[in-house]
């Protein structure tokens, strides 16, 4: 229904059989959300949560290898330029999108919409908080952990880190150790930020047990451990 109803202006994406997730230009997203929202055969009066999503070497596996390795999990390491290398394979608006589900109460019908924003470098879309209200903290949150700015934003404030952070956490090339760490100085009596110290390093390497106590096949032929009633 919502397919025909905005026709051109929306694309379907691959998602589970019994779930609907639309896609539509940035340029498109105001007018879209306002007739899912008033169109009287959609009405999704509701928007259920609002998130960010960073695609920064998406579908690219971490593990060098399938077998044990003491170098195949690299986000712990220290990789340089590594990140803005593989941010420069990007095209243009593919890396940050925002993802808002929604949800028709009389009609009892949920949908997911997502949005590419056009820059990778500074990613910016419409608010939303004009047409669900409900979005005003999403997008905050959103902005906060991904850096994607909203236009039109009544009060666009981070929302979760302290007022000095540097960085967005949530971002695939923000560094696992941070930029800096708190603490508090009893001299001078009060907080303060100094430079991190801990160091990078490699995480747990992957390992890949070959364990009959987790094959299911032999799980499903293994004798039921329940007492019998002759021991009873």
């Amino acid at each position: 229904m919502a397919l025909e109803i905005l026709g051109d202006s929306v694309r379907r994406v691959d998602s589970l059989p019994d779930e609907l997730t639309l896609e539509c230009d940035a340029a498109q997203l105001l007018a879209v959300a306002t007739t899912l929202r008033d169109h009287v055969e959609l009405g999704f009066d509701m928007l259920v949560d609002l998130a960010g999503v960073d695609y920064l070497e998406y579908g690219k596996s971490e593990w060098k290898t399938s077998l044990a390795t003491g170098s195949g999990f690299s986000r712990g390491v220290n990789r340089g330029g590594a990140a803005a290398a593989a941010n420069g394979g990007i095209a243009a608006g593919q890396r940050f999108a925002v993802v808002s589900h929604l949800l028709s109460v009389r009609r009892n019908r949920r949908l997911r919409l997502r949005v590419f924003c056009a820059d990778n470098d500074e990613p910016m879309i419409d608010s939303l908080v004009g047409i669900w209200a409900s979005a005003n903290w999403f997008e905050r949150e959103a902005f906060d952990l991904f850096g994607i700015l909203f236009k039109g934003h009544p009060d666009l404030r981070r929302l979760l880190t302290d007022y000095g952070f540097i960085g967005h956490p949530f971002r695939k090339d923000f560094p696992l150790i941070g930029n800096v760490e708190v603490r508090y100085d009893p001299q001078k009596q009060r907080v303060v930020y100094e430079p991190v110290s801990i160091e990078p390093r490699t995480l747990v390497p992957r390992v890949i047990r070959h364990d009959n106590r987790y094959d299911p096949a032999l799980i499903e032929q293994a004798p039921s451990s329940a007492p019998s009633e002759a021991a009873g």
